[in-house]
């Protein structure tokens, strides 16, 4: 029978075939498993609040679809809501497919361009560029003279010549 190996020298031997690991070594993964627990955690949390943001609809409000539509809750159930996308036409939404919940203002000022916040000693700034053009003066007073855009060294019988054939035009037969 051999004889016992004493246990102090059997761990003896374990530690020297297993190495510690260095800690530079599994940096990375440490890293890696980091990054993708917080990236999860921000995605569960932005999921959270757009389903509790869809769970205060109530008939009336102003929301927006994920396709950019406006319309006004009408009822809504379990797994869909029915929205009012015009006067008299209706239709029927999943829930996911609400973008947002508007505020009664926000709603109001987009759909139906009502402004209720004008501050009537802000610039008003035009839709087109008119305000680059136009001048205080009157037209009359500006040294501005009409171009005339017609040839002027024409000869004295070029009115009564035929005109010059163009495109693909010829006398050929």
């Amino acid at each position: 029978m051999p004889t016992p190996i004493p246990m102090a020298v059997y761990l003896r031997g374990l530690r020297r075939k297993l190495r510690p690991v260095n800690i530079v070594t599994l940096l990375p993964f440490i890293v890696l498993i980091g990054a993708m627990f917080l990236m999860t955690r921000s995605a569960k949390k932005k999921q959270q609040a757009a389903a509790a943001m869809r769970n205060e609809m109530q008939p009336g409000t102003g929301i927006r679809t994920i396709g950019g539509m406006y319309a006004t809750v009408k009822e809504v159930h379990d797994e869909a809501v029915l929205l009012e996308v015009a006067p008299g036409v209706h239709a029927v939404y999943a829930k996911n497919s609400i973008g947002a919940v508007l505020d009664d203002d926000e709603y109001n000022r987009i759909v139906h361009g009502t402004e209720d916040d004008l501050n009537e000693d802000a610039p008003v700034v035009p839709d087109d560029a008119s305000s680059l053009t136009e001048t205080d003066e009157p037209a009359d007073a500006s040294d501005d003279s009409p171009i005339d855009l017609g040839k002027k060294d024409a000869p004295a019988g070029a009115d009564d010549a035929e005109p010059k054939k163009t495109d693909g035009e010829s006398d050929a037969k």
